[in-house]
Formats: C-alpha cells, sequence, structure tokens
C-alpha cells in the first residue's frame, strides 16, 4: 500500500465545518508522549506528580504563541499585508526555536514561584523536549515544508526509506531533501544519548546544556540543506536557526566550564530525590 501511496491529506478527519489537521494532531501526540515521559522522571526524582502538568498549562500555549511570534516577526513581508494570515498556524510557520525560548522564560518564572531549582527541572525534561520535537517534525512531513533542496528519486531511494516517504517528498513535479526527517532521527539519537547520560550522573544542568548542544549542532548543518529558512532582517545568507545556534552552542558550552570551576561540589542529577510529604493519619483525640 505504502509504495504506492501518493500525497497524503493533510486533513486528519472533520467535525462538520472544523477540518482537524495532521500538523495538530503529530504536534499534540509529540507533547503527551513528552509529557508521559517527563512526569514519570520528575515522580523518580522526588517531585510532585502535578508539577508538570501545572507548568505545561502554561507552558504549551504560550510555546505556541512564541513559536509564531518568531516566525512572524522574520517573515513579516509575508504577512504585513495579510495580517489575518498570522493565525492560521494549521497551515504552519511555527519556528521551533521560538517555542523553546518562550518555553523556558516560562520554566523558569514557574520553578521559581514554585521554589524549585529551574535545571533540576530542565535536567529531568532534556529527553522529553527532543521526544517531542523528534515527533513534531512528522507535521512538516504531512505538510510537504521544512524541506531541503533538490534531489533525484534515486538518491531518496539510496538512504533506504519508505516509499510512502519518497512519494511525499515529490512536490511540484521533483523530489526534496527530507530534512525533517533528518532532525527527527538527529532528535531520537539524541534521546537515547539523554537517557544514557542520566546514568553518569552529571552535574546539574549539564544534561540541558548537552540537549542545547546537541540539537543545535544537528539544525546548524540541517538548516544549511534548507529552502524556507528564515532570515536575520532578511540578509540572504544568514540564516536565523543557524545563528541561534551557534549561540546556544556558546552558552552551553561557557556554563558548562563556569560552573565546573566556580561551584565547589555541586548538585548532581542523581542527588537523592526529597522524600515526599506524608499525610497524618492520626486522628485528634476527643476529651
Amino acid at each position: 500500500m505504502f509504495s504506492v501511496l501518493g500525497s497524503i491529506d493533510p486533513v486528519a478527519f472533520s467535525l462538520g465545518p472544523i477540518s482537524v489537521h495532521w500538523y495538530g494532531v503529530i504536534i499534540a501526540t509529540g507533547i503527551v508522549i513528552a509529557f508521559l515521559v517527563g512526569q514519570r522522571e520528575m515522580v523518580k526524582r522526588g517531585m510532585h506528580p502535578e508539577f508538570l502538568t501545572d507548568l505545561l498549562i502554561w507552558a504549551v500555549p504560550l510555546a505556541i504563541v512564541g513559536a509564531r511570534i518568531y516566525y512572524v516577526i522574520f517573515e513579516w513581508d509575508n504577512y504585513k499585508d495579510n495580517p489575518g494570515e498570522i493565525i492560521a498556524i494549521w497551515n504552519g510557520g511555527l519556528a521551533i526555536h521560538g517555542a523553546l525560548i518562550m518555553s523556558v522564560i516560562v520554566a523558569y518564572i514557574f520553578t521559581k514561584k514554585r521554589n524549585t531549582p529551574f535545571l533540576k527541572v530542565a535536567d529531568i525534561l532534556a529527553p522529553s523536549i527532543l521526544i517531542g520535537q523528534a515527533i513534531g517534525r512528522w507535521g512538516n512531513f504531512i505538510n510537504q515544508e521544512a524541506h531541503g533542496g533538490e534531489v533525484s528519486r534515486a538518491f531518496l531511494e539510496n538512504l533506504f526509506i519508505p516509499d510512502w516517504i519518497i512519494n511525499h517528498m515529490y512536490i511540484d513535479g521533483a523530489y526534496y531533501h527530507p530534512t525533517f526527517l533528518y532532525e527527527s532521527l538527529w532528535s531520537f539519537v539524541g534521546i537515547i544519548i539523554l537517557l544514557l547520560l542520566r546514568r553518569v550522573n552529571l552535574v546539574r544542568g549539564e544534561m540541558f546544556f548537552f540537549y542545547m548542544i546537541w540539537y543545535s549542532v544537528g539544525r546548524y548543518f540541517i538548516e544549511g540543506m534548507r529552502t524556507d529558512s528564515l532570515y536575520v532582517f532578511g540578509i540572504e545568507g544568514l540564516r536565523t536557526a543557524q545563528l541561534v545556534s551557534i549561540l546556544a552552542i556558546i552558552i552551553a558550552v561557557v556554563l558548562i566550564i563556569y560552573r565546573r570551576v566556580t561551584i565547589k561540589n555541586p548538585p548532581r542529577y542523581l542527588d537523592e530525590p526529597a522524600e515526599p510529604k506524608k499525610k497524618s493519619n492520626k486522628k485528634s483525640k476527643k476529651k
């Protein structure tokens, strides 16, 4: 069936006049799976089961807003005359860097209000962030966006990828690099490495910093293949994602070195979790 599959309908199903797009379904699936993995680890690390739920209530909608604002800012020439299109996120146009920046801001404020170390939470959620990204990239596949330059069908067949992916990369009479797939696979490898790094018992914060480095290295090179890059203030050749990736790598490396040098006996990922508070079952005695 898949070998003869042509274009995939971007609409998953319709409820009367409302069309539910695969793009949204896939992103929502990524969020749910990332949440389940993250919540399980949070409980293991001695945190309240509802902590992540409370965080995501704020982080998810604001991350979507951040992703859209970021995209619109760097594509303003395409939106200034069509302001009604700004909210049309179902047509694509969510920049992952915008979502990440907004999520970090929200998580930092949230953890401060809950008197919880931000880096402890960031370390726990690092694999979950990559899970969401790895799955979410398939939304780009359905929309036939975020692809690379033109290639031959023979090139794609030599990558040993399924025909249904190759067929869907045939867009307007040509085949293109499935850069969504490259980034998704890069993210899945990063997830495995992060899960292994949990056993190494790194200094607090370094799981999250490794995520920043790993994702940014892959994104830098994959971005160079893409044909739909956002550019810094429209300057041709200065791709926004590559610039942000370089900055993220520098920040992460500097913070790792700085914290290793300046903090004596720093807390580590596998430090004993705080014991959950037990409710008292003692009944007050009546006189």
